[in-house]
């Protein structure tokens, strides 16, 4: 009523601070609409919802269906219920960190699409398969860093997150990641590997050499050493990557001195048979020939 007055030809016109006012005043109202559905304990913005350091114990109850931007950090929710995340369907960022998330983590964000931008470190996070991140085909920044517990990656289990551009994996329980789950990310270039017990041996150099050809940044590169074999311990990629391509590509153990008498024998014992055929025919093809020139001498004697 107040607008229509504002603009009624028997009022005049109004000025136009006056109709902004009105519309700051509706929009006003609105707002306070909204944050009435805000979750206990948290605080509420425009389509965000702020829960950090509330001491959750689950994952909160009634937030807004349309909210983007979830920030859940320094809890202690232990599970995330993936019906409930379903329901915010233009989810892009959610902030995990710091909570008690474990393993169970598989088909969780089946329904949320849209989620750009995950943040699961200082969790409990176990391991991660194909089926953990497998529905975010827009993930562009994942970080599973400080993770003590995480001790696999399977090799496939970035396959579907082609969009991802940020990953970091530094502090966990990593010893090994195949190559393969990283470099098949066409859009990867940041990568962190910083401060895991990761086992060098001759496997290990194919990622090594992958990281020096590739246009990925590698943050906190001085951090990132060799814990096993005893004999590596403590040595950063470079000094490594050298001794590995030394006792790799060159020496030759027990077992492949073993094959290579296996094939010489196979290649001698090969070459002496051909040999013995070839005599044999050979003197076949003599015997015969001189007997067909017996055959004709007697002919022609007759």
């Amino acid at each position: 009523c107040a607008v229509r007055e504002a603009m009624s030809p028997s009022g005049g016109r109004r000025p136009l601070s006056l109709l902004l006012l009105l519309l700051l005043l509706l929009l006003g109202t609105g707002l306070a609409a909204g944050s009435a559905h805000c979750p206990s304990g948290c605080s509420c913005g425009y389509l965000e919802v702020n829960c950090t350091g509330r001491q959750l114990q689950e994952f909160p109850a009634a937030i807004p269906l349309d909210t983007r931007q979830l920030i859940l950090a320094a809890n202690n929710v232990s599970y995330l219920p993936a019906v409930e995340l379903s329901f915010l369907a233009d989810l892009v960022y959610l902030d995990c960190q710091k909570n008690l998330l474990g393993d169970d983590l598989d088909f969780t964000f089946i329904g949320v699409a849209k989620l750009v931008y995950l943040d699961l470190s200082f969790n409990n996070l176990t391991q991660v398969t194909f089926g953990t991140f497998s529905q975010l085909l827009s993930l562009v920044v994942l970080k599973i860093s400080d993770n003590p517990n995480l001790v696999a990656i399977e090799k496939d289990a970035f396959a579907n997150n082609t969009w991802l551009r940020h990953l970091d994996v530094s502090r966990t329980g990593l010893t090994f990641l195949d190559t393969s789950t990283v470099r098949d990310l066409p859009n990867l270039r940041f990568l962190g590997l910083s401060d895991n017990p990761w086992h060098c041996n001759c496997s290990f150099l194919v990622f090594i050499t992958w990281m020096a050809d590739s246009n990925v940044h590698f943050p906190d590169a001085d951090n990132i050493t060799c814990y096993t074999p005893e004999a590596f311990r403590a040595w950063k990629l470079p000094a490594a990557e050298v001794q590995l391509r030394s006792s790799c590509l060159t020496q030759l153990h027990k077992q492949d001195y073993i094959f290579l008498c296996f094939v010489g024998f196979c290649i001698f014992f090969a070459g002496t048979v051909v040999a013995w055929l070839a005599g044999v025919c050979a003197v076949i093809y003599q015997v015969h020939t001189s007997k067909g020139e017996e055959d004709e001498e007697e002919e022609d004697a007759v």
